[in-house]
């Protein structure tokens, strides 16, 4: 089988990361999180893994590795109890890249769609082509027009896993109203955390744009309170992703990463929260 080329620098090698995460995470905590996937699609791409490699010896590393398994889990997790209510709903995966939480989540009735820009979705459909049941959308998420393409009539759950923080607030603002007004019914699940997590997180981002405030992106640390002013079409919840959904025992993990995931929920509020949006006349306040 020809092997997928990508070289360094080049974008596509932003969707490497996630995905050799999450087999990294398989590999060191078998116990809590588990992925056949990722390794058959590295299988697929001819590319040098070495610093990536040398990097999955660094704790810290490694606990990003952790928390990108742990978030997926968690996404998997808030997908199925949507469809345990509405078992032929939309899932649709915002920002996709190649993760395939719908297919892990898959109920068999489900339709599930998966949305990136054309670049990205040119590579997906070349390595993770959709299967039954499934639409890869090349898209600009802010071009609202994608939402034409949803069929939510028995029911829509979108999920955004690493995605809103690259967003300025403004822009996340005007897309979960539109969607709030599109999709009443529906759900929309996304990881977020405070001021200082989200720092930490577009430090390179920051760098290599010149972009010098991170109060220019989207980060909440209490999603209540801060996105209950954007509508009154919005119910808000929201608990910590790296030990809200799944306990996360030191017989699993390691005493040392049980403690960082404890910082990381409470301390740097690493959160996945749920909207459901429900039906009304006004849409911002």
């Amino acid at each position: 089988m020809e092997k997928y080329a990508i070289k360094r620098g080049a974008v596509e090698e932003t969707l490497l990361i996630p995905l050799f995460a999450r087999k990294l995470c398989a590999e060191r905590f078998p116990q809590v999180f588990s992925d056949e996937t990722a390794d058959k699609l590295l299988a697929q791409i001819d590319y040098d893994f070495s610093i990536l490699e040398q990097n999955s010896r660094n704790f810290f590393y490694l606990f990003g590795a952790l928390e990108g398994g742990m978030r997926q889990k968690d996404m998997a997790f808030e997908i199925r109890q949507y469809l345990a209510q509405h078992p032929e709903a939309a899932v649709v995966n915002l920002g996709c890249g190649l993760d395939y939480t719908g297919q892990v989540a898959s109920n068999g009735l489900c339709r599930i769609y998966n949305i990136d820009l054309p670049d990205v979705i040119e590579v997906r459909n070349r390595l993770l082509p959709a299967q039954e049941r499934e639409t890869n959308i090349a898209a600009d998420l802010t071009d609202f027009s994608w939402m034409d393409k949803i069929d939510a009539s028995k029911g829509a759950i979108f999920c955004a896993a690493g995605l809103l923080c690259y967003f300025p607030t403004e822009a996340v603002k005007r897309l979960i109203c539109t969607m709030a007004e599109r999709f009443a019914g529906g759900r929309l699940v996304f990881d977020t955390c405070g001021r200082l997590g989200t720092k930490m997180m577009l430090r390179y981002a920051l760098k290599g744009n010149n972009i010098g405030s991170v109060d220019a992106y989207f980060y909440t640390g209490n999603p209540q309170k801060d996105l209950s002013k954007w509508s009154n079409r919005l119910t808000i919840s929201a608990r910590g992703y790296m030990r809200g959904y799944f306990p996360l025992k030191a017989s699993e993990i390691g005493f040392p990463y049980r403690l960082l995931c404890h910082i990381a929920d409470h301390w740097i509020g690493m959160q996945i929260v749920d909207i459901d949006f429900r039906a009304g006349e006004n849409t911002s306040l």
